[in-house]
């Protein structure tokens, strides 16, 4: 392991600033004081875990030194030992503290070289004289260090350090109440050259001593990082976008999160790179995964950056399916380029090239960019009703439109996809859009929007997995809330004809059984809601996009448009993308199409047919499992597992309950399968591996009988009037009749279909 680069030897080629930065130093060593240590013992095993903590951390003491600190650890003269340890450490040493009797701290620097590396991690030694003897955490911050993305843009190239104290084991937060003792503090540089930043220490609110002698200002020299060509290629050998997480030994993210601007996102630990393109890292060994998406293998490797070297590396995806190879095309019905997790400022939100980058990185045909509340009326500039220009077919992104944060956000969040226009007639902002979700639902209608519930799940939690399950739900958060009584309605659409208020319900991003459960009683009722899969990126989930997905069956050249039909007409499943469930039929029916329903004049058995595919790791994945439904991640492959092996079961669902199942095993095969069931009434079916993968319905008709279960129907009666009492309050102005209107007429469409319900 290479030694902390305040030990290395300067190149007889190092500038005179670097020269003077690592000799000028030395010169001080003598400047910080030996501290009496009336308890040598407890002192020795402090240093012995500092020692510990610098090679865990990367930067072990040189093996010259490492013989002198154990040489004078074991010497029996204890006053003589400190003196040594001391001024062996006090080399390392960037800021001494002292902490007075009367619990004040101050800084003043030490004699370790200030030398870092650009994008790269340097450790040093913190120098505690501790007179108060307290036990309280040590803590460091700098403005220099400051987070970029709620950050004013002329502040940003001032912020351009990140500093962390190390805590972890061996050593700990808390001081230990020696008169000294030695901490290690990390400090990252996002830039090269020559960079000033203030250090400010403090061991608890207060204890900053006055005059601002808790401050240490330190100019910094930032030696270069070394540029890393990357080749990155498709498994067809072709140029393309892939997700690169780079770490070395002691777990660092490279680059450093906290110094992230777009594209690169903070909140995640990956980077996207295209092929030809650069990262710049500090010499050294590193840990990367390669992938594209769930539909990719992650590859792991062990890579090296070498000084003074033409720096190459080269990354082929490999995957175990392309599902667009058949026809089924994948995308994410809501992303966003703002607010939540992603930033705010100083860019309002980062613009479609950015997005677009993590949408090619992920392998996503179709990305969704929803414009909401936060930062609205700074990316409601981007919107124009047809792809965006970064849009290379068939990587699609589109502006659309969700509808949270303002107008009728509290009875459930919207999503408005393929609008030709994005504002809501009467202003130009957000905040003159209706309070009540179905006068939204009909202006987005009118002009051919797909529309539908976000993020079902919230507002429906019960402590539950069944499906379905008929206790009601409290009805009190910013799903499908609203949903049980747009669901009823029909509207005009764009050739006046009325059309479904509702075409979808949001899945994959909330914990299953409560998306499920309201679909599924819906279902029963007779209504043909479809379900598509979404991740709210970065909102609910920061991970990356499409970690929740619709494969669309489309044909050889399609379209945005295409793509949300499909969804309307039902031609898709829903996943995680880590399990699949393609050309799913009944008889001869094919999944939307033919409206996706069979017709029987009387019961007799139907084969359900299949092509299953789904992938585990051989062994399972620690920590998944074992969460309860309702933690991240809702949806996933490996909850799926059977025990410890590697199958997962497919199920087929008759009406919401389970009337058959195959068990297949998850080692990315395509599978064909079958399942012979006697339809005896008339029915919806769907397929799932369950929580992985969803497809849509196929409804059965058996002597045209309409699908009409009476409990699921009783079961959304009952809801709207909790769904009442919850809402009733957010609806304003004369639009609180028309939710008394909007109301009453679900109760009576569920009341009619409850009389001419099955028995």
């Amino acid at each position: 392991m290479n030694p902390p680069n305040s030990l290395r030897r300067p190149s007889s080629r190092a500038s005179l600033p670097v020269l003077l930065a690592l000799l000028i130093p030395v010169l001080r060593a003598a400047d910080l004081p030996v501290v009496p240590v009336p308890d040598w013992q407890p002192f020795a095993a402090q240093v012995r875990r500092v020692a510990e903590a610098l090679a865990l951390a990367g930067a072990p003491l040189a093996a010259k030194e490492r013989a002198e600190l154990e040489k004078a650890l074991t010497a029996k003269d204890a006053e003589q030992a400190n003196r040594r340890v001391q001024r062996l450490l006090d080399a390392h040493v960037l800021v001494a503290v002292q902490v007075t009797p009367e619990m004040r701290v101050k800084a003043t620097p030490g004699p370790a070289p200030a030398v870092l590396t650009e994008t790269g991690w340097t450790t040093f030694l913190v120098k505690v004289h501790n007179e108060a003897g307290t036990t309280a955490a040590l803590r460091v911050r700098s403005p220099q260090a400051a987070r970029l993305h709620g950050s004013p843009a002329d502040t940003v190239p001032d912020r351009w350090l990140d500093v962390s104290l190390v805590q972890a084991a061996p050593l700990r937060p808390e001081l230990g109440g020696l008169p000294v003792e030695y901490r290690l503090v990390q400090l990252y540089s996002r830039d090269a050259g020559r960079r000033e930043a203030k250090l400010v220490f403090d061991v608890g609110q207060g204890t900053q001593d006055l005059g601002f002698r808790s401050e240490v200002d330190a100019l910094f020299t930032c030696r270069p990082a070394h540029p890393v060509r990357l080749g990155v290629l498709d498994e067809h050998g072709q140029p393309t976008t892939a997700a690169l997480l780079i770490t070395d030994d002691r777990g660092h993210v490279f680059p450093a999160q906290s110094k992230r601007l777009a594209p690169d996102f903070f909140f995640h630990p990956q980077i996207y790179r295209n092929d030809g393109e650069s990262v710049r890292l500090p010499a050294g060994r590193y840990t990367v995964e390669f992938s594209r998406g769930p539909e990719s293998v992650i590859q792991r490797r062990q890579l090296e950056v070498v000084a003074g070297r033409s720096n190459r590396w080269s990354f082929q995806v490999q995957r175990w399916i392309d599902p667009s190879t058949r026809g089924w095309i994948s995308g994410d019905h809501h992303i966003h380029a703002a607010g939540c997790a992603h930033y705010e400022k100083p860019t309002e939100g980062v613009h479609a090239p950015d997005m677009m980058r993590h949408v090619l990185g992920e392998d996503l045909k179709i990305g969704a960019n929803l414009t909401w509340g936060p930062c609205f009326d700074y990316q409601k500039q981007f919107f124009t009703g047809v792809d965006d220009p970064v849009s290379r077919w068939p990587y699609l992104l589109r502006y659309d439109v969700e509808v949270s944060g303002f107008g009728s956000h509290n009875s459930g969040h919207l999503c408005l996809l393929r609008l030709r226009q994005q504002m809501y007639p009467g202003g130009d902002s957000k905040k003159h859009w209706p309070t009540l979700g179905l006068n939204t639902l009909k202006w987005a209608k009118a002009q051919g929007a797909l529309t539908g519930p976000a993020h079902s799940g919230w507002g429906l939690e019960l402590d539950s997995t069944e499906l379905p399950t008929f206790r009601i739900p409290p009805f009190n958060g910013i799903g499908a809330n609203e949903y049980i009584v747009d669901v009823t309605h029909e509207v005009p659409g764009p050739d006046g004809k009325p059309v479904p208020a509702v075409d979808f319900i949001s899945t994959v991003d909330t914990p299953y059984p409560w998306e499920l459960n309201i679909w599924y009683h819906t279902l029963n009722a007779g209504y043909r809601t479809r379900i598509s899969g979404e991740t709210d990126f970065p909102c609910i989930y920061g991970e990356r996009v499409g970690l929740g997905r619709s494969y669309v069956k489309l044909p050889a050249r399609w379209s945005y448009e295409d793509w949300c039909e499909g969804i309307r007409a039902g031609r898709n499943y829903v996943g995680d993308g880590r399990s699949h469930l393609m050309d799913f039929q009944a008889d001869s029916v094919v999944m939307g199409e033919q409206g996706s329903t069979l017709r029987l004049d009387t019961g007799r058995p139907v084969v359900f047919r299949v092509q299953a595919a789904a992938r585990l790791d051989p062994e399972p994945l620690p920590g998944i499992r074992e969460r309860k439904f309702n933690e991240q991640p809702y949806w996933h492959i490996e909850r799926a597992r059977i025990g410890s092996g590697r199958k997962v079961p497919v199920e087929l669902v008759e009406n919401g309950v389970t009337v058959a199942r195959m068990d297949i095993e998850a080692d990315g095969s395509l599978q064909p399968l079958a399942f012979t069931h006697a339809v005896t009434r008339s029915g919806w079916y769907a397929l799932r591996i369950l929580p992985s993968s969803h497809t849509n319905p196929i409804f059965i008709e058996v002597g045209g009988r309409p699908i009409l279960e009476r409990r699921s129907i009783q079961w959304c009666l009952d809801s709207v009037e909790r769904c009442w009492s919850q809402k009733e309050r957010f609806f304003k102005g004369e639009e609180h009749a028309q939710s008394i209107a909007a109301f009453d007429h679900a109760r009576r469409e569920y009341r009619r279909r409850l009389e001419a319900a099955q028995p």
